[in-house]
Formats: C-alpha cells, structure tokens, sequence
C-alpha cells in the first residue's frame, strides 16, 4: 500500500506547486531489522537524498541509526514507536502519531463509541503483537487506560503473541477463556487474519473487536481474506480527509495508475506516504539544495496546511516530530472501511454491539 502511495505521489507534486523531478529508488526491508539497516546503507551509497518508511517501527529504528551515522534525511511515513524521535536525532523526522499519542487518541474514540451506540461494557481482554509497535503500544494502554476515568471497563488479561505465528488457537482459547465483552486489539494483517478466523472456529463472539490504532483490519487483503467475516471490526487510526485538495489530486491518479484497486484500502498508507514525499519535495523547493545536512535543516522549518490526512499542519517540533494528527472511527461495513466516528466525517453509524453477540 506504501509503495502505491510512493508511485502515484511523484505525478501530482506538480499540480500542488512542486515542479522538480523526483527519482524513486525502492527497497523493500522484508520487515527484518538487518535489512533495513544494509538496504538503507545501499541506498544511501547509490546516491539517494533522502529515505522515506518504513511501516514498522523495529525497521524504521534501524534505518535512523543509518541516516544519523551518515548525515542524510530520515523522514518516517509510518511507526509509532516513541524512541523514534526521543534519540535526540538530527536526521530523522516523523510525520505519524507516536503510540502515547494513537493509543490516547483510540481510547477517547471508544468512550465516543460507546456513547453512540448506548453500551457500557464492564471488561475487556487485551491481544497485541510482541514486534517493536505492538509493546509501544502495550506500554502506552498501560500507562493510559488507568488514568481515564471515562472508560467504563478493566482489563481482564493481556495476551501477547509473536506476529509471525501461524497458529494462535492457543491465544484466542485464552483469550476467549476470560469470558470478556470485547476484544481490543493490536495487529497486523497476518496475525489479524488468523486472529478472526479462529475465532469462528471456537464460537467467540464478543461484543466486537476494536483496534486502538493499529493496521490491518482496514485492509484489502483483510477482505479478500475473511469476505464476510471482516465485517463490524473497528480500528481507531489517523484516517484521511476525502475532501482535502491533495486526496482530490491523488485519488484520481490513484485510479488511472491501479484500475483494480480502490484508494478508501490503501488510503492511511498513501496518505502518510504521498505527504512523506510532499515533504521531501516542499524542502528542496526552500533549500534548492540535496546535501543532507541542508535539506535536514529545511525539513525542520516545514509548514504544510495543505494535507490529506486528517490534522492540523505539518510542523515539525523540535524533537522531529508532527503534533496535532487525529484519528477516526472505521468500522468494516459492506466489506469496506467507513468512517463511524467523529459524528462530523461520519459515513455511517457504529454498530456496536455487533450482530450474532449473545450476552453469557
């Protein structure tokens, strides 16, 4: 979905005021931390003057070590990883909530559901991956939850599982053991999938699953997967605004570029990826220069009102980091992703509990 986003995104700079050409070399990092390390070393020894990723934190990690050790822009699309800009790194800058800020942003959006919906569920049983994002966000919900008063549920266990399992019957059994309303989740696409479908298999209907701000249950593949098994799941993640300039530039070109494909299941990963790009751009437009140590300086000074995602300008801080990025309510509905929450950009209305839940 990233690379999607990094495809099309150099085809509409020009229209947005960015008349430079924009040479992409791609690497895929096979989200394995080595690789990332040695594909982000290779690129930056090919000549590349600046790096964009890369979806997962771990990798994202290793690539700014990369990029500080040889003085070229690191500019993150997508990781949620607090450490990420808490290093003190000069090169690298993020333009993606970190996990303290998705994970409050997803609570505040559960009470918001359970409000729409008239529920009060009084427990929960908590599943995350164990990669670099999913204990982000596992410390972040430990941090946070206890403190919100508007919450109306605890915490029944907290079951952590390797992203690369292929079996987890083990883990829903678990989970399903504890007899709580809802699920609250953080994954991954793979996992996730496994996730659901074993959940059928051991008739664990709870009132419904929720992601606090994590991929995969948006996705197309998550679909094409599960069918009609994908439906009423929710994530709460930063979403895009569909009446924004740049997704009326994008979303066009999107459809001309991949005819079989539809933007609303790639639209988190292009959006952060496309602005990625924009941001790159935006800064040699200033600088007029690829040295890293002026285009880093450049990045710093960005002030972008014109975006796709939902938020307020790109700003960086002085750590490197954008503020202001707001999540949404999506729920799987008519096997697509539709915003539910806030009431304003809303779609459609949450459905919650979801249909076939029996109280025990």
């Amino acid at each position: 979905s990233c690379k999607l986003g990094a495809d099309v995104g150099p085809a509409v700079l020009p229209g947005l005021g960015y008349s430079l050409p924009v040479r992409l070399m791609h690497a895929d990092t096979e989200t394995n931390v080595d690789v990332a390390r040695s594909r982000a070393e290779r690129l930056i020894n090919e000549g590349a003057h600046v790096l964009v990723g890369a979806f997962d934190s771990g990798a994202s990690a290793a690539i700014a070590q990369v990029c500080e050790q040889k003085g070229v822009p690191f500019i993150i699309n997508i990781a949620a990883a607090p450490q990420l800009t808490e290093q003190g790194y000069k090169f690298t800058f993020r333009n993606f909530p970190p996990s303290i800020d998705l994970v409050r942003n997803g609570l505040a959006l559960m009470r918001d559901l359970f409000q729409a919906t008239r529920t009060a569920p009084r427990t929960a049983v908590f599943m995350h991956v164990n990669d670099t994002f999913g204990q982000a966000n596992a410390k972040a919900i430990g941090a946070i939850l206890p403190t919100l008063s508007f919450l109306p549920f605890k915490l029944l266990d907290t079951i952590s599982y390797d992203p690369a399992a292929k079996d987890l019957s083990v883990e829903v059994a678990k989970a399903k053991a504890t007899n709580a309303d809802f699920l609250m989740f953080v994954c991954r696409l793979n996992d996730a999938i496994l996730v659901r479908r074993e959940m059928v298999k051991q008739r664990w209907n709870p009132m419904g699953i929720i992601g606090p701000g994590n991929p995969g249950m948006y996705e197309a593949q998550f679909y094409a997967a599960l069918g009609k098994l994908s439906e009423y799941c929710i994530s709460n993640v930063p979403w895009y605004n569909p009446k924004a300039e740049l997704t009326r530039a994008i979303e066009p070109a999107f459809d001309k570029a991949y005819p079989k494909e539809k933007m609303m299941f790639h639209a988190l990963n292009v959006g952060f990826t496309v602005e990625a790009i924009m941001i790159a751009a935006d800064a040699y437009k200033r600088a007029k220069a690829t040295d890293g140590k002026t285009l880093a300086e450049a990045i710093r000074q960005t002030s972008i009102a014109s975006r796709m995602m939902l938020g307020g300008p790109i700003k960086f801080n002085a750590k490197g980091q954008v503020e202001g990025i707001q999540s949404a309510c999506i729920q799987n509905l008519n096997m697509r992703p539709a915003v539910v929450l806030p009431v304003a950009s809303a779609e459609a209305k949450p459905v919650f509990p979801v249909p076939g839940y029996k109280k025990a």
